[in-house]
């Protein structure tokens, strides 16, 4: 078992100029007339190893520092931002920031109304991990990925390896007119190891890969300590890869499906997490990627589900990829329902849709992944919540299903720009016969309109089922900004799920 220790904000980012940063921004901003300012010293520290088997392809790292002011000035944004974290360069990019809310005051329609939030002084939060990734020599990361990597390369049947490990570190210093200053500090891990089998003579090949989830931990999630079992899971990978590559194709139609948190995750982040996020729902996020069906004139009416379906908004989430203390609007995180009994209750917000909701407060839901990006409303760690009545297994599951398939593992995905009609496919899948598993299937896709697939939801897993999976590559906005987000959820029983048989739709 992992567990987790209290530690400092790491002292280099402590001995930079912070506080004279911030007392001269807003100095500045107050001066040349601005009703409110903020600014944010944001330091993103990363590393990239890339194995091909057991061979280092390639070694970066990358260390991005910079001072962004945010102003408001008769209701109206000015930004500006710069690399240099200097008390002179702030006072100029709050004068800067000023003049752009003044130049911009004519075209806006929509005034800004901020919700109140309580003033936070020297406050400090660190994410929960035991070893710094940062502090582990390179040379002993790459040794455990080449030990691993080899462990898959040995197998009978693997061909070729892949072995990743992305490492982030996030650094920001908060502080605004009304007094607060906050400092964090939050790490986070994604490593991935895939084996390929190569059929040479059919001129295909078959991919499976570790289903471990990037977390919000240090290195010890990859060493002895780890929560996940790596060493059953590299064993396993290339027993499960040889069944694929022999397993029959998919009968395609209406089926039953258990649908294991692996894959479960990223339908919820498509269909709930992002089909929630207010500026979507209001349109007024819809470049990229679209808006939501979710409309406010549904809000308490429209089912999302069955009953059973109740989902919860988090940014507290221990280890969770969007858990911080603070949003980048100065707001405490909290945790609220989206939906509740299949009901839309509720979606994400920050500062300046928390009011247009008719709220008198946000919860939470600012950030932005540079400090030469403008904050926007970004995902929460968005949860499906276990059955609380009885510990149901995932086998409990599986044995109320005469026919039907078990979905283990994400994979490709699509959804339209209403986050409603969607397909996913996963890692590997699972006939389901007279409540038995019974080998593989391939080609298999699940398809359904976002209301339907919750509202065919039978039956979810207990407490011990519910596992907390995620994403470091989360797009938004344009410019485009990248978050991650964590995604919690039990396994899930799912009745005339509609299953595509992708290789006949290909070739249509």
């Amino acid at each position: 078992m992992c567990v987790t220790v209290t530690r400092d904000v790491d002292a280099d980012f402590l001995a930079l100029p912070l506080r004279a940063v911030a007392d001269a921004a807003l100095s500045a901003a107050r001066t040349a007339g601005a009703q409110h300012a903020d600014v944010r010293v944001h330091r993103v520290l990363t590393q990239s190893i890339r194995l091909r088997d057991g061979v280092v392809q390639a070694v970066s790292d990358g260390d991005e520092i910079g001072v962004a002011v945010r102003v408001i000035v008769d209701g109206t944004w000015g930004f500006a931002s710069h690399a240099e974290v200097s008390p002179d360069v702030a006072a100029a990019l709050a004068r800067q920031a000023v003049e752009v809310a003044k130049a911009l005051r004519s075209l806006n329609r929509d005034p800004v109304t901020l919700a109140d939030e309580p003033v936070y002084a020297d406050a400090t939060w660190v994410s929960p991990y035991l070893e710094d990734p940062f502090a582990t020599p390179t040379a002993d990361k790459v040794a455990l990925l080449v030990d691993y990597s080899g462990r898959l390369q040995a197998a009978d049947g693997v061909d070729h390896v892949t072995a990743s490990v992305l490492q982030v570190k996030e650094q920001t210093f908060y502080a605004d007119l009304a007094g607060s200053s906050i400092t964090q500090q939050r790490v986070r891990l994604h490593p991935e190891f895939e084996a390929t089998a190569v059929d040479k003579s059919a001129g295909s090949f078959e991919s499976m890969r570790t289903l471990a989830p990037p977390v919000g931990r240090g290195w010890e999630y990859l060493g002895a300590q780890s929560t996940w079992n790596w060493g059953d899971e590299l064993a396993q990978i290339p027993e499960w890869l040889a069944e694929k590559t022999k397993a029959p194709t998919v009968e395609a139609g209406p089926t039953d499906l258990v649908i294991d948190p692996t894959n479960l995750w990223l339908t919820i982040h498509e269909s709930i997490g992002h089909a929630t996020e207010y500026d979507r729902a209001i349109g007024y996020e819809a470049a990229y990627a679209g808006t939501s069906f979710a409309t406010p004139d549904k809000l308490g009416t429209l089912k999302y589900g069955t009953p059973l379906m109740h989902v919860t908004a988090d940014r507290n989430e221990e280890h969770g990829l969007a858990s911080v203390g603070f949003d980048d609007d100065g707001v405490a995180s909290q945790r609220w329902d989206l939906v509740a009994d299949g009901t839309l209750v509720g979606y994400q917000l920050d500062r300046v849709f928390a009011p247009r909701l008719g709220l008198t407060r946000s919860n939470g839901c600012s950030y932005a992944d540079s400090a030469h990006h403008v904050p926007i409303q970004r995902m929460a760690n968005v949860s499906l919540s276990p059955d609380p009545s009885t510990d149901t297994s995932t086998a409990d599951l599986i044995s109320r299903v005469e026919n039907g398939i078990y979905v283990v593992g994400d994979k490709s995905w699509s959804i339209d720009m209403q986050r409603y009609n969607f397909q996913f496919t996963g890692q590997r899948f699972f006939k389901i016969r007279d409540g038995k598993l019974d080998g593989q299937v391939r080609d298999v896709a699940y398809q359904a309109t976002t209301t339907d697939f919750w509202g065919s939801m039978e039956a979810v897993g207990g407490e011990s089922t519910w596992r907390l999976q995620g994403a470091f590559n989360c797009g938004k906005a344009q410019p485009g900004q990248v978050a991650a987000v964590s995604h919690g959820c039990p396994s899930a029983l799912f009745r005339g799920v509609n299953i595509l048989n992708t290789r006949s739709e290909a070739q249509q």
